[in-house]
């Protein structure tokens, strides 16, 4: 999908449409989510922090992101590709690989099958635009789907993905980061096309592995096989802070906000959570955490932010900290079965029936209707409880 956050918020609010917008907060530490496609060319992008990206770009527009609702149009995006092909391999909310084989005879050519799925994509979300590229392997299909984007379709046959990739740089290989980038190139690895000519052995002699890998990449050799049925495995929230904190006292209201959140989000999907983790990143931006399992499955959020408090006696909490973050992980279908304490039913009865009235509320009234009083301040301060 096309800057998928930034999108949704400018279909949702039309005054936004043709206007650069940043998705994140306003803090100084806050980063970009997402940037709206009106924003790219004064060189602002994803993970930058928002006060440069500001500085780049003083007109642009931040809007707080909305993650269930961009759960609520992932899912109906999902649904599309599931139309299109039996093998769907969700990556993230925004972007899946699709086994579209033998399905020419009823989508017809690869060209006519983006062109198609384009159009239900477009139709199914009200006008969001998604971009599509189509090859013999999952590598060069992704590379292909980012060629031309916003709105691109880039079919690239199995006889011409080596050439198609001999050109583009090393960035462009599934993997290579911002750490493996300066390796490659201080080897004289400057594009595809040379890491693709390079000897093997000397790939391996000098990069391990990782070499061995990029190698067969490069030489679009990717046998990997569309794998349906990957779903997410955890959902997290976090949030870089204003001002550092360090006391348990300070951490908490965060973490109340995170299990609100989370807890939302997971009735939204129909799961239950089985594990509870913290994170905490210090002001030298070392990362901490810890994890443990939860009594009983969840979609609530006391035992969540419950399991999270209790977490924060395992940290050592003598140095800043700069973000706090919570995940829900090990999750399963809301409809398993559910083994329940004897003494425990009643409780979660109510928590059940709160969740329920509060979700209820916010349907009716949109999100951030209803607070707990002791949520975090600053920020990520909202309208008072009401």
């Amino acid at each position: 999908m096309d800057a998928f956050y930034a999108a949704i918020e400018q279909l949702d609010d039309p005054s936004l449409r043709g206007k650069p917008v940043l998705i994140g907060g306003r803090s100084n530490r806050s980063v970009v989510a997402t940037a709206s496609y009106e924003a790219r060319p004064f060189g602002v992008g994803s993970a930058m922090p928002m006060a440069l990206a500001l500085r780049r770009c003083p007109d642009a527009i931040v809007v707080r992101p909305r993650f269930t609702r961009y759960v609520e149009v992932s899912r109906a995006v999902m649904e599309v590709f599931r139309d299109f092909a039996a093998r769907v391999e969700p990556l993230s909310l925004d972007e899946a690989f699709l086994d579209m084989s033998g399905a020419e005879g009823i989508f017809g050519s690869p060209i006519e099958m983006g062109r198609a799925l384009k159009a239900a994509v477009f139709e199914a979300t009200g006008g969001l635009r998604v971009s599509v590229g189509v090859s013999g392997t999952k590598f060069v299909a992704k590379v292909a789907s980012d060629f031309d984007k916003p709105d691109g379709l880039t079919v690239v046959p199995p006889a011409d993905m080596v050439d198609f990739l001999a050109p583009l740089p090393v960035k462009r290989l599934w993997g290579a980061g911002p750490k493996t980038v300066p390796r490659l190139e201080a080897l004289g690895l400057h594009t595809i096309g040379d890491v693709a000519a390079a000897d093997p052995g000397w790939l391996g002699a000098k990069l391990g592995s990782a070499g061995l890998h990029f190698g067969r990449l490069a030489r679009a050799d990717d046998p990997r096989e569309v794998t349906p049925g990957r779903e997410a495995k955890s959902i997290g929230w976090e949030r870089t802070l204003e001002t550092d904190i360090r006391a348990p006292a300070e951490i908490t209201p965060h973490l109340r906000a995170a299990a609100d959140e989370i807890a939302r989000r997971l009735r939204k999907g129909e799961l239950r959570a089985r594990g509870v983790r913290v994170k905490l990143k210090t002001a030298d931006f070392q990362i901490h955490t810890r994890q443990a399992r939860l009594a009983t499955p969840t979609a609530d959020a006391e035992p969540l932010f419950e399991g999270g408090v209790a977490l924060l006696s395992q940290f050592e909490l003598n140095a800043p900290l700069r973000l706090v973050g919570l995940t829900a992980y090990d999750l399963e279908e809301g409809d398993a079965p559910l083994q329940l304490d004897l003494f425990e039913q009643p409780a979660t009865d109510r928590r059940g029936r709160l969740s329920a009235a509060l979700d209820a509320v916010e349907a009716r009234f949109g999100q951030g209707a209803v607070r707990r009083s002791d949520g975090p301040a600053g920020d990520d301060e909202r309208a008072p409880p009401r």
